[in-house]
């Protein structure tokens, strides 16, 4: 199976999951982020929940500006697991633990997202490390899911440090082992000591690199 259909099949599983459990849409707070995946009336002056679904896009985006930017090849799933929805965080459960898949809310996330993948790869060539690309996050603490740059295999990584356990070989493999977790939205607190803020999960990636910087 391809990243793009093992996808296909974790979000179709991801919205069963939700009706078969509460005969409704999964819920999200977007913060006044506007995104073609919410279902109803939307008041971006308002910090209320929405319901929303992923959204296939017309056109697979890509990252090629990402690859020019910094003279590399990036492994070819990058497109297909970024590129082809909208959607928000995707809370799984799974034999190596509870996590969250990350997606781009809006173009403008997408783009966001662009930024914080360069930032990610200079800072691997910055530690002499091999070139990894996130996906998520594992767990309640500072574990990143990436994948191996080199091969498409996904490991558990710390910000700054080497890939440290290995997940699956591929990236459709990967997904295949995610189970979907229905779970009532929560509301992130909103940290204005970041220039790439985003509701959800990016704060999560914002606060392991924060701390990085930190610690270096």
């Amino acid at each position: 199976m391809s990243c793009s259909s093992a996808l296909d099949c974790f979000i179709k599983n991801y919205l069963h999951s939700y009706q078969d459990t509460l005969s409704e849409l999964p819920r999200y707070y977007p913060l006044g982020e506007a995104s073609i995946c919410i279902q109803g009336e939307f008041d971006e002056n308002s910090d209320e929940v929405v319901f929303w679904k992923p959204i296939k896009r017309d056109e697979i985006a890509d990252f090629t500006n990402v690859e020019h930017a910094l003279n590399i090849q990036l492994y070819p799933d990058i497109h297909a697991f970024y590129g082809q929805y909208f959607s928000a965080p995707l809370p799984f459960t799974s034999s190596f633990g509870d996590g969250e898949l990350l997606q781009a809310w809006n173009q403008a996330d997408f783009e966001i997202l662009q930024q914080n993948v360069i930032g990610h790869l200079i800072m691997k060539q910055k530690l002499k490390q091999p070139l990894t690309w996130f996906i998520g996050v594992l767990g309640d603490g500072d574990e990143m899911l990436t994948v191996n740059n080199d091969d498409g295999s996904v490991w558990v990584e710390i910000p700054g440090q080497k890939q440290s356990t290995h997940i699956a070989a591929s990236l459709s493999q990967f997904i295949e082992q995610l189970s979907p977790v229905v779970k009532p939205p929560v509301k992130p607190i909103e940290d204005t000591s970041t220039v790439t803020d985003h509701p959800g999960i990016w704060q999560r990636i914002n606060s392991m690199w924060q701390s990085l910087r930190g610690n270096k």
